[in-house]
């Protein structure tokens, strides 16, 4: 009963359980804010938490994955849904101007937010202009 409904895009082999499909990615909405002293970098990635979430930085490479965590009743399993995808994924390539120390991260409803702060040297300055 529970193989009544099946992606068109499962093969023979997949149907037998041979072979398991390949975990779709799906690619997080970003916005990115610049403000005088960061970037803020917002990611929509709604079904991910905390726990299922995953933030590294490696040679300037920033690097976003998270799974999707649907909670099902206890005793039930779905025989359609609608999300198609087990978890998001995004890359992005951080310039010279970011203190790669100073990132913070922080996840709410499915919102992450990651403030990348500039270093000294690249924060937009005042400067004062003398009468003569």
């Amino acid at each position: 009963m529970n193989n009544v409904v099946r992606s068109a895009t499962h093969s023979p082999r997949q149907a037998r359980g041979d072979i398991k499909p390949a975990q779709e990615t799906l690619l997080a909405a970003v916005d990115i804010i610049e403000e005088s002293n960061a970037l803020k970098l917002v990611a929509d990635m709604p079904g991910v938490t905390h726990e299922t979430l995953k933030v590294e930085l490696d040679n300037n490479m920033l690097s976003l994955e998270g799974e999707i965590a649907l909670n099902m009743l206890e005793g039930l399993s779905a025989l359609h849904a609608e999300v198609r995808g087990q978890r998001f994924a995004r890359r992005f390539s951080l310039s010279h101007e970011v203190d790669s120390d100073a990132i913070t991260a922080s996840i709410v409803n499915g919102v992450l937010t990651i403030t990348l702060p500039k270093k000294d040297s690249h924060r937009s300055q005042r400067i004062d202009v003398q009468a003569a």
